[in-house]
């Protein structure tokens, strides 16, 4: 009977693909926003995109992917280039490249399709709503083909593409961040308001230390690992320049004309803000190709010495992963999570979100067959712009592609992965302008008084 009962459930979720958001809650789940369903489950494709990505670069799948045809010929390398590229490697990397680039055409193509909808009376609403099977299908179809792509400058036009789609991803992720903590310090403020409890002003205050200490750590190893007396100049611009934006940005924060106009504004903000910069900074830092001011973690931990002049590691010594990728990874998981039920309280980030506040409570919608379904939301006006949300989602299809291959430069000519300086100055520009953004959300009151940024 058990069994039974399974079966006609996967049968229920089956037809459920081929329909709306609503018929995709199960019986035991809350009721929700057919919105927030809707996001939910187009993260979900997302974050298994980056799940399959990361399975072709785990040790042992380079086997079965040198199977494909163009990938590699010739054993585990190519005739002519055995000290230059490992196909154990590479082939991982290729793979990361193309099923990225299906999952950014499908996001790009929703992108487009749902263009200036404005509510779910829009027939196109119920494209963005339904029809999950068939959108999978259309996502495995576009990765399947994309395999099929031999032009070997495909690689490197894409990684550009990656550049620039993960420099505005990067921002994206310093807004949610801003978001995050808005709401995190007005939550908390407002119970100790509210409680007269002054232990929740004694947890703002522990986060706040907390973060700054952090950052400030971070500082002290970059001085000390990722530059030299007599070289790396650049990272001791970088640093020096980062660390001194986070200091101005603190000290702005709690300016008395900043509290006057922004009351919840505060150094938990700026905190967070702060140690986001130094890990963006670190992230950066290692993308160096000079192996002198760039060593790697493992000879840190070890105490090996890297002072060699050579600028690339030796030949299959190309890594899978790396610590900045894997905190990168889940500072990515975290906040694509955040964006798909958010429900933010501050103007500015949800005009630059381009959603809205609150969006509609959900109540019980609960059918004729007792299972509850997800409430239509947006019948009167959609709560977020489905054509920003679907940008958003080919951004962060961009910058899982960067983050696992480590942002390696594809080599035309020799078929290798390289660390380029490219890379580098897309992630410091990307942590100065989000920097500057967040500077402009502390000012933009004081010098725009007659606009409403409450």
């Amino acid at each position: 009977m058990g069994a039974c009962m399974a079966l006609c459930s996967l049968a229920s979720c089956a037809s459920c693909l081929c329909g709306s958001a609503p018929c995709l809650l199960c019986g035991c789940c809350p009721s929700s926003n057919n919105s927030t369903v809707t996001r939910l489950v187009f993260s979900f494709f997302l974050l298994l995109g980056t799940f399959v990505s990361a399975i072709m670069i785990f040790p042992g799948m380079e086997t079965q992917l040198r199977k494909i045809p163009g990938f590699c010929q010739g054993g585990s390398t190519i005739p002519g280039f055995e000290n230059q590229f490992d196909c154990d490697v590479i082939v991982g990397y290729k793979s990361v490249y193309r099923i990225c680039f299906a999952m950014t055409c499908f996001f790009f193509l929703f992108f487009i399709i749902m263009l200036r909808v404005r509510s779910s009376k829009d027939p196109r609403a119920s494209l963005q709503n339904g029809f999950w099977f068939f959108k999978f299908l259309i996502l495995v179809g576009i990765m399947v083909g994309a395999f099929f792509i031999t032009d070997p400058v495909f690689h490197t036009v894409w990684y550009y593409f990656g550049l620039l789609g993960s420099l505005l991803f990067i921002i994206i992720q310093l807004i949610l961040l801003i978001d995050f903590a808005h709401s995190w310090n007005k939550a908390w403020v407002g119970k100790a308001e509210d409680n007269d409890n002054k232990c929740w002003y004694a947890g703002l205050l522990s986060f706040t230390f907390l973060f700054y200490a952090l950052a400030f750590t971070a500082i002290v190893l970059f001085y000390h690992y990722y530059t030299r007396s007599d070289d790396c100049t650049e990272h001791k611009v970088i640093i020096s320049l980062n660390l001194i934006f986070c200091v101005i940005v603190s000290i702005v924060s709690i300016l008395p004309n900043v509290q006057e106009a922004q009351p919840y504004s505060g150094l938990l903000q700026a905190s967070l803000i702060s140690l986001y910069t130094m890990y963006v900074t670190w992230s950066a830092l290692t993308n160096n190709p000079n192996r002198k001011c760039n060593p790697s973690l493992l000879s840190l931990v070890s105490n090996v010495s890297t002072t060699s002049p050579s600028s690339e590691p030796p030949p299959g010594q190309l890594q899978w992963w790396d610590a900045q990728s894997v905190v990168g990874l889940l500072i990515f998981f975290l906040c694509t999570i955040y964006a798909s039920i958010r429900s933010s309280t501050n103007t500015q980030v949800n005009k630059l979100l381009q959603t809205e506040e609150g969006g509609g409570e959900a109540g019980e919608n609960v059918g004729q067959d007792g299972v509850r379904r997800a409430v239509d939301n947006e019948e009167d006006g959609v709560t977020y712009n489905y054509s920003a949300f679907h940008f958003h989602l080919a951004l962060a299809s961009l910058y899982i592609m960067m983050t696992l291959t480590n942002w390696y430069l594809p080599d035309t000519t020799t078929q290798a992965m390289r660390s380029s300086m490219p890379a580098v100055w897309v992630k410091v520009c990307s942590s100065w302008l989000g920097l500057s953004l967040y500077l402009w959300t502390l000012v933009a009151p004081l010098i725009f008084p007659d606009r409403d940024f409450n």
